[in-house]
Order: C-alpha cells, then sequence, then structure tokens
C-alpha cells in the first residue's frame, strides 16, 4: 500500500473509531500528541523545567477497549486542565504532566490504578521523566530504567520517545552510497593506508567510542593522523582549546603528523567511517558523533542531536565547522534533524564535496 493509501486508511480507521465511541472523541491523535510532546521539551528546555509523561497499555485479549474507555473516564476526573491526553500508538494511552516530576506522575498512577473497577484487569503502565540525568560511564542511557529515590519504581528517560530512527529511503541511500564508495575507493584507500603506515610508527587506523542514536555507544573508525599517543597528550592542550562547549579543537595541534595534517585538510581520514555508515551505526548524513565524553558535557537541549542516527557529513561541515560556536553547530544539527528529506540529503552530500574540496575541511 502506498504512503497515500496508506494514511487515507488510517485517518478514516481513526473517524470510524471516535464515532463508534464517543468518549475518545477528544483524545489526541498520535502526531498531535507527539506536537505537544516536542513542545514541553522546548519548554521544560528553556525554563529548566521538568516534566513526566505516562504510558497505560491494556493487557492482551482483556476487554482491551473497555478497559482503555473505563482509563479515559478516570483520568479526565483525575488531571489537571493543564494536562493532556493523547495516544502514544494503538491502544497506548499518553498522559502528558508539564512541570511534574515522576513522583508525582506515580501518584497520579497510583490513583488512577486505585479507582480502577475490579471487574477490569489493570492496565500496564510506565513512567518517563525529562531531563534524564546521566554520566560518561552509562552504556546505553535512554534505554535504562532508573529506581525512583526511596519509592522503588522504575522511571525511564523520556528521550527514548523523541528518537527518530532511519526511514527505509535513508537507510538505502546510505546502503547503496556506503558500498559504492568503498569499492571505488578502495585504491584511494590503499594509498592512504600505506602513507600512514610508512610515515608515522602506530596503527593505520584510529577507533574510538562515539555517541550514537539515543546516546548509544559505537566504535568509529578513522584513518589515524596523529600520533599514537595523541589521547594521552590531550589533557595537556586542553587549555588552548579552540572551540567552546564540550568540543576540543585545535588549528595548529602538535600531535597531529604531517601526512596527518594533509588527511585532514582533505577529510580523507573521515573515508573509512563507511563502514561505520555500511553497518548501520552512522548515516552518510547526520550529525557528527562525538566522544563520549564530549556528549556527557552536552547542556540538555544539545543532547537533541541524539536523536537521529549521527552521520559523515551534515550542515556544519558545509558552512565552516570551527568557524561557529558550539551552540550554532548544534542549532545546525537540530535544523537538519526537523527537515530530514531525500532531496535535502541529496544537496548536503553533493554540498560536501565542494566544501572540503575549497578549504572548509578539518583541522
Amino acid at each position: 500500500m502506498t504512503p497515500l493509501l496508506l494514511n487515507l486508511a488510517t485517518r478514516l480507521r481513526h473517524r470510524l473509531h471516535r464515532r463508534s465511541a464517543p468518549i475518545f472523541r477528544d483524545v489526541h491523535s498520535v502526531h498531535r500528541f507527539a506536537a505537544l510532546m516536542e513542545r514541553e521539551r522546548a519548554r521544560a528546555e528553556r525554563l529548566h523545567e521538568e516534566f513526566s509523561l505516562i504510558r497505560f497499555v491494556p493487557q492482551k485479549n482483556q476487554r482491551e477497549q473497555e478497559c482503555l474507555a473505563q482509563l479515559i473516564k478516570l483520568l479526565r476526573k483525575r488531571l489537571r486542565i493543564t494536562d493532556d491526553i493523547g495516544w502514544l500508538g494503538p491502544k497506548q494511552v499518553g498522559v502528558l504532566l508539564p512541570s511534574t516530576p515522576t513522583t508525582g506522575a506515580w501518584k497520579v498512577v497510583s490513583d488512577i490504578l486505585a479507582a480502577f473497577p475490579p471487574e477490569l484487569r489493570l492496565p500496564q503502565c510506565r513512567v518517563y521523566g525529562y531531563p534524564s540525568h546521566w554520566s560518561a560511564d552509562d552504556e546505553v542511557p535512554h534505554d535504562l530504567p532508573q529506581q525512583l529515590a526511596g519509592a522503588g519504581k522504575d522511571v525511564y528517560a523520556m528521550e527514548s520517545l523523541f528518537l527518530r530512527h532511519t526511514p527505509l529511503w535513508k537507510r538505502g541511500v546510505d546502503i547503496l552510497g556506503a558500498a559504492t564508495g568503498l569499492t571505488l575507493l578502495m585504491p584511494v584507500l590503499g594509498l592512504v593506508a600505506m602513507l600512514v603506515k610508512l610515515t608515522s610508527p602506530g596503527p593505520v587506523f584510529f577507533l574510538q567510542q562515539r555517541s550514537g542514536i539515543g546516546g548509544k555507544r559505537f566504535w568509529m573508525v578513522k584513518f589515524r593522523t596523529m600520533v599514537p599517543d595523541a589521547e594521552a597528550r590531550k589533557i595537556a592542550l586542553m587549555e588552548l582549546n579552540e572551540q567552546d562547549g564540550p568540543a576540543f579543537k585545535l588549528t595548529h595541534d602538535p600531535r597531529v603528523t604531517k601526512v596527518g595534517r594533509i588527511l585532514r585538510k582533505l577529510s580523507l581520514d573521515e573515508l573509512p567511517q563507511l563502514w561505520n555508515v555500511l553497518r548501520g551505526e552512522m548515516s552518510l548524513v547526520g550529525p557528527r558523533p562525538l566522544p563520549i565524553h564530549e556528549t556527557a558535557g552536552c547542556s540538555i537541549w544539545q543532547r537533541r542531536r541524539l536523536d537521529v542516527v549521527p552521520g559523515l557529513t551534515c550542515i556544519w561541515q558545509i558552512r565552516g565547522r570551527s568557524a561557529v560556536t558550539f551552540p550554532e553547530w548544534v542549532r545546525m544539527d537540530v535544523q537538519y534533524i526537523r527537515q530530514r528529506t531525500l532531496l535535502h540529503d541529496l544537496t548536503l552530500i553533493a554540498a560536501t564535496v565542494p566544501a572540503v574540496l575549497f578549504g572548509k575541511g578539518g583541522k
């Protein structure tokens, strides 16, 4: 079924559903509720507040429709005028609680379950909080529940609900582009590998853990452009950092080898990341993945760049890389996330080559 027909069929089902069940008529649709969540996320970040979300799911084959109707009825009696009820998915009811900590959300859950009719099985519940608090030591921060202090109840990071998974068209472009690139550039890859090996002691490739979608770690591969002990020497150079925010950039980095400087200028050191693209850890277009400790240093709103799979190139690569501040860099990433389309991706890929050749390459 084409996307247009699927959309029409979905709308028809929702209309029939609302007509047959009047109690659901003013419950926000999936798309409208997602927009409300995004708005509340932006408001919370601006005001440095927290908010919560509750997800209710009726147990299968247990009078689901009746359970949902009773749930909506109880929620309308219990919630404030500022709270919202909407669909998170098929038979998944979401409750958006602005300016409410997760302790308050669990209080709502307790009240609703206590008022539930005994002849109906209780729905499954999950509480999400925003923002979540995690450090560089967390492995997959958005997928793991945390215990609510003193209450013995799980709280999930709401960031997991904002993740935008890779569309099929994008994944298809990634596989085709990465496979073609690795094949056609094989002679170049071999030449660069030989130059790195012959001009500097140490391995040909440099592996570093980076933050992927949702903060999930992966090993990003590059051609080595620095001396073997570069990471150990980084601490001594931190006071010379030219990039604001948690990122580290240094124009005349003494750790970079002569060949490495050329590779960086032409972005040839990034070519092995086509392998990361082929594996699905990266995309051809997306926010550049940061090292784990730099991601941990980002503010709450700056972690929005983790909503999508990171990429080889993005708006930042074309507009001047280190010529912009870190907040401007992140705003470019957020801008891309909001307007991610096939045409936009192809435009950015086409614009990356001249941006690199005409002097906008990395330092």
